[in-house]
């Protein structure tokens, strides 16, 4: 939703003397993200790598790991938005959201935060995965941990940040119990930090000064420092990776080596794309971009046929 539509749903209606507010339960839903769901497809990242589900009905089981971290990401959006709700009216995108706007109240978004984690940790007792769980478990408290203490530490807040991907990969290993290969894990860590950095070189070159009041951990940082790590983080990843690819079985391996050509060039994409200095969210450069969704789909087209030889 752009600022222009967001402001007029504040704007009085003909004939009324009171603002028109959204209805209750899409300001559940605009707070609930979902566009930002589909990162949550991770848990079938290593039954992909695998080309195998692991175990029977492997494929519900990882679908059951989704749910779960799709629910516990909900619940951190809920509380996140409580936590940084006065932060949030300052900032130039993140006052349209309701709780900040005041179209949800704060009470409301703690009852359903409350509600969305417990229904993530359930999913893992459900089906008897104690490790899906586990990894739920431990996504929800860090990202807590992260909200009130760790965002304000340099450098260990990016790591943070890029666990949470982490651990939705973990998570779909152990509900499918597929264990993935240790050059896959530094792979999607990498790519998780990669992520991660781009998220706050964004943030300090888009809105430039006024970004510290928003987050003040960006003092510590520097944008060409970022975006060097950037470019380093993305040269290791493509490193990991062909590292991966070279381990492959003979039929698999040519396919895979050969799929590192368009996941640099998404890489080197999406690296021009963050130095524009937009302030757009880091995943609508993922997945609204023509030639970086042309980079992405040839990337998965050669890694199919490679599980496939």
């Amino acid at each position: 939703m752009t600022a222009e539509t967001s402001a007029t749903e504040h704007t009085a209606r003909p004939g009324s003397t009171k603002p028109h507010r959204p209805n209750w339960p899409i300001a559940v839903l605009r707070t609930a993200r979902p566009r930002q769901w589909p990162k949550n497809l991770l848990v079938f990242a290593a039954p992909l790598a695998g080309a195998t589900w692991g175990r029977p009905h492997g494929a519900l089981y990882a679908l059951v790991a989704a749910v779960a971290f799709g629910c516990a990401s909900v619940a951190v959006y809920f509380i996140n938005d409580v936590v940084d709700a006065e932060r949030d009216r300052e900032h130039p995108r993140k006052r349209f959201r309701p709780v900040a706007a005041g179209d949800l109240p704060r009470s409301h978004a703690i009852v359903i935060g409350v509600l969305c984690a417990a229904a993530g940790l359930a999913a893992g007792i459900a089906v008897k995965v104690p490790l899906l769980t586990a990894a739920v478990g431990a996504y929800l408290g860090l990202s807590f941990l992260y909200s009130l203490v760790l965002k304000h530490i340099p450098v260990v807040e990016l790591i943070f940040v890029a666990s949470g991907f982490l651990l939705r990969v973990l998570g779909g290993a152990a509900a499918t119990h597929v264990p993935p290969s240790a050059w896959f894990l530094v792979v999607c860590s990498l790519g998780a930090l990669g992520v991660a950095i781009a998220k706050r070189y964004t943030e300090l070159a888009g809105l430039g000064p006024a970004a510290i009041q928003h987050r003040p951990v960006l003092r510590y940082y520097r944008p060409a420092a970022l975006l060097a790590a950037q470019y380093l983080v993305g040269i290791g990843m493509i490193a990991a990776y062909l590292a991966w690819a070279a381990g492959e079985r003979p039929g698999e391996q040519t396919w895979h080596l050969l799929s590192a050509v368009p996941l640099a060039a998404a890489l080197i994409r999406f690296a021009m794309l963050t130095a524009r200095h937009t302030t757009a969210p880091v995943e609508d450069l993922l997945s609204r971009n023509g030639l970086m969704l042309t980079f992405e789909l040839t990337w998965l087209a050669l890694f199919v046929t490679g599980l496939q030889a």
